[in-house]
């Protein structure tokens, strides 16, 4: 038994894999070039190429992978690089649609023109005040006017003359001022007042009624032209004026026109603000009394284009990351400005969205962030499906929009969207969405950890090195670096692989440095890197340490020495925050005759997972398989795991509760010196668990603290080998033969372990060697299934006789007719 202990028992150099400075060609790294890649991941960084390389619709990119992997960076900083080889995207402006004010326009410029536009607006604008109303104050301008009104004035003047006349042959005067017109009779030349008229005869005064009466009706014929006059007049003043701003105006919008001319959306839009001009210069510049100030601001807010996105001369393509993609972020919104308690707005109100600025480039999403927004997955998709980008409220399709709203112009969209998310939101995308697919056909999936060899590892140091660089922190000595290839071995959970969270591995560089200031070094060493680890464990170990403390109190049952039945330690690992750490647990099993089958405590309560239930269910089949070929598997047992009050997942602990059960069924003992974890299938093979290097630790704290005793250990799947990068202090132990690390491939291995002597092979009948677990285990299903089948059958034998009696019963019931018959018959 103890070769076979042996043979199962790790040594020290398969608990972890150190690396070791030598395997570094440098004493530090100010020494090494810096690294730009991604550490690791050609495929990822292919699919990212390709994607950004295919010029047709659809292609856009997801980025898949766990946070800290370098993933976002990575994207970041190839898309700068790649967008400074593509063409500038054009600038657009929104401008007044003088036709139809609600509806703006779009202009599209060459890249860096829409400044030059504005400026050039600016500079017409300033212009048009010093250029109106001075050009109405002219002479010339003045004596147009004036012959225009002269003309009316004289046409009026001569339809008076022609009544004055007549008045006064009639002895009535008539008298006008601007706006009247009045007749007054008149004696001896003399106006009368209505005294001297009341005192004239009556059939004086009648005469003059009737020819005053008379005198108006000729003033109404010869002045029934007048409002055509007026109106001849007033188009030869507005004709006039168009005239006179076309004339000013020429010097002022031709040069526009001739620089924009190739530009057909601003030379037309330049002619709608001309004919526009005509209709609004003499309101806003000649009639309006307000300051220059104030009419400018005017002019401004109808005249001036807005920006929507503008790019520097030969800036290629941009590359826009919107870190709150919410609607209006991301479409851009109108703005609304009260007066007087109304909502208005104008064109002057839009304000881009970051499509906008990334349009002809580049924007990239983070899929938590852009999922959790309303309405926007949806619009994202439309946008991205019609390749339009429309600017509007999503509240109007609800229509809850209570207020004159814009329709702006839609413009043309040619954008590559990058969404940087974990897999879990890819997977539910692709099966939830079908549109997702079609916009997304590019997966660019970061691995979580990376190969190990020389290439990788000097790529690591680089990295380092470039971090270090870019954050202001002093190089690493290469026994640093070395410690750092280990922790991040640790991190991916293999002896071969590096992890590919660099963010973690990031953070304690900094930390490292941190201790290094306090120490005044000049460069960060292990010792460095050593203590940031211990700060570390000490920050986030409150609840790890208050476990320990319970344990050694007694508080919660854990025994590391001694033997007991139907008991064994199970290793579980508990994650708190960004901590995880392993803790033993007692797996308890308890047999008895019944049909009930194996019963799982945890599960009975809504306490265990899915996975850890099934982990218990796939004992039925390993004992039936095993044990019961020769008679029905006919058990009563319930297992749990001891003083757990959480949710209990994952199946590591199947290996620990099998050999519990069998403990109990066959009335051995278990020695409580070990702790075990490990899955089984249905054959009684053991299969590889995760979190297997925080178990090992977990229960050797446990063991250390009592006192280790030299048989103490821990029992893990042969397959979990690669993954152990055990403490140092583990390791020492294990070295000085104070602590075992036992790896099995199958039950029987475990079971041997535990109970201290074979667990015995069946031979080529299925029998296994009398006295030995395996046949105890047999015995006693044996007895179980007999206690059974008797209870059956005292059952049955009952079910008959009580059969029997009915039928008797019912025979006699049904006799009585026929005896009574035959009584009448006697």
């Amino acid at each position: 038994m103890a070769d076979f202990q042996q043979s199962l028992r790790l040594q020290p150099e398969q608990l972890g894999s150190q690396f070791s400075p030598e395997l570094l060609t440098f004493a530090s790294t100010d020494e090494l070039e810096p690294f730009r890649g991604v550490l690791g991941q050609e495929r990822a960084v292919a699919a990212l190429q390709f994607g950004v390389a295919m010029p047709r619709p659809g292609y856009n990119v997801f980025v898949m992978g766990e946070p800290g992997t370098g993933r976002f960076s990575f994207v970041r900083r190839y898309l700068k690089a790649e967008a400074k080889r593509q063409a500038t995207p054009s600038d657009w402006l929104y401008v007044n649609n003088f036709d139809e004010p609600r509806e703006p326009r779009a202009l599209e410029l060459t890249s860096g023109s829409a400044q030059t536009l504005m400026a050039d607006v600016d500079q017409l604008i300033d212009n048009l005040l010093a250029t109106f109303p001075a050009v109405f104050e002219t002479p010339t301008f003045q004596q147009k006017k004036s012959a225009i009104d002269r003309a009316f004035n004289q046409r009026y003047d001569r339809a008076l003359d022609v009544i004055e006349k007549l008045a006064l042959e009639k002895d009535v005067a008539l008298y006008r001022d601007s706006t009247n017109i009045a007749f007054t009779p008149m004696k001896d030349g003399k106006a009368l007042d209505e005294a001297d008229f009341a005192q004239l005869p009556e059939a004086e005064r009648e005469r003059f009624h009737d020819d005053i009466a008379s005198l108006e009706e000729s003033l109404n014929e010869e002045l029934v032209g007048l409002p055509q006059w007026k109106r001849e007049s007033s188009n030869q003043l507005r004709q006039l004026n168009e005239e006179t701003i076309t004339l000013a105006l020429e010097p002022l919008l031709a040069p526009l026109s001739q620089k924009y001319a190739e530009n057909a959306g601003v030379c037309a839009w330049l002619q709608g603000m001309q004919v526009n001009l005509l209709k609004t210069v003499v309101d806003q510049l000649v009639e309006d009394t307000r300051p220059d100030a104030q009419k400018r601001q005017g002019l401004v807010e109808y005249y001036s284009p807005s920006l929507v996105v503008g790019h520097a001369h030969d800036g290629g393509a941009p590359v826009v990351f919107e870190s709150h993609p919410t609607y209006d972020n991301l479409f851009g919104r109108i703005e609304y400005s009260s007066d007087q308690g109304a909502l208005y707005t104008s064109y002057r109100q839009l304000r881009p969205g970051a499509l906008h600025r990334a349009n002809g480039g580049f924007l990239i999403l983070e899929a938590e962030k852009l999922l959790s927004e309303p309405f926007v997955w949806d619009a994202l998709k439309r946008a991205l499906h019609s390749r339009q980008l429309k600017m509007e409220s999503p509240l109007a399709e609800l229509g809850r929009l209570a207020t004159v709203t814009l329709t702006p112009q839609v413009l043309p969209l040619q954008v590559k969207v990058v969404i940087v998310g974990a897999r879990q939101i890819y997977y539910a995308l692709q099966e939830l969405d079908p549109d997702f697919q079609e916009m997304f056909r590019v997966l660019a999936d970061f691995e979580e950890d990376i190969a190990l060899s020389e290439d990788s590892l000097e790529q690591f140091a680089q990295l380092l090195k470039t971090r270090t660089s870019e954050e202001g922190m002093a190089p690493l000595t290469n026994d640093a670096v070395a410690r750092l290839a280990t922790y991040s071995a640790r991190l991916a959970e293999h002896q071969g692989r590096l992890s590919a969270r660099i963010g973690d591995l990031f953070q304690l560089v900094s930390e490292a440095d941190f201790m290094r200031q306090l120490a005044g070094a000049a460069l960060t060493d292990i010792g460095h890197i050593e203590r940031a680890l211990k700060a570390k464990a000490t920050r986030t170990g409150r609840v790890s340490a208050r476990i320990l403390d319970d344990m050694l109190a007694g508080v919660i049952l854990i025994d590391t020495a001694g033997a007991a039945m139907g008991k064994c330690n199970g290793l579980t690992v508990l994650e708190v925050g960004d901590s995880a750490f392993g803790v033993p647990a007692r797996i308890s099993a308890t047999v008895y005759p019944g049909s009930s089958g194996i019963v799982d405590i945890e599960r009975e309560v809504s306490l265990g997972q899915p996975i850890h239930s099934k982990g218990v269910m796939i004992l039925t089949g390993y004992l039936g398989s095993r044990y019961a070929q020769e008679f029905p598997l006919e058990i009563s047992a319930s297992i749990a795991l001891e003083q757990s009050y959480g949710y209990v997942d994952g199946d590591s602990a199947s290996l620990g509760e099998v050999c519990t059960l069998i403990s109990a069924l066959s009335r051995t003992p278990l020695k409580q010196c070990f702790a075990i974890t490990g899955s089984i299938n249905q054959f009684g093979e053991v299969q590889a668990v995760g979190g297997v290097n925080e178990k090992i630790e977990g229960f050797f704290r446990l063991c250390e603290a009592r006192g280790l005793s030299g048989e103490q250990g821990v029992i893990i799947p042969h397959a979990n080998i690669c993954n152990l990068m055990l403490d140092e202090r583990v390791i020492q132990a294990v070295r000085t033969g104070l602590f075992n690390v036992y790896a099995v491939r199958t039950v029987d291995e475990a079971l041997s372990l535990l109970v201290g002597e074979p667990a015995g092979a069946a031979d080529e009948c299925g029998v296994f060697p009398e006295g030995s677990v395996n046949a105890r285990v047999v015995e006693r299903l044996r007895e179980i299934a007999e206690i059974d089948s008797d209870d059956e059958d005292d059952e049955e034998e009952g079910a008959d006789k009580a059969d029997k009696a009915a039928a008797t019963a019912a025979a006699v019931e049904s006799d009585r007719p026929a005896r009574k018959a035959r009584r009448l018959r006697r």
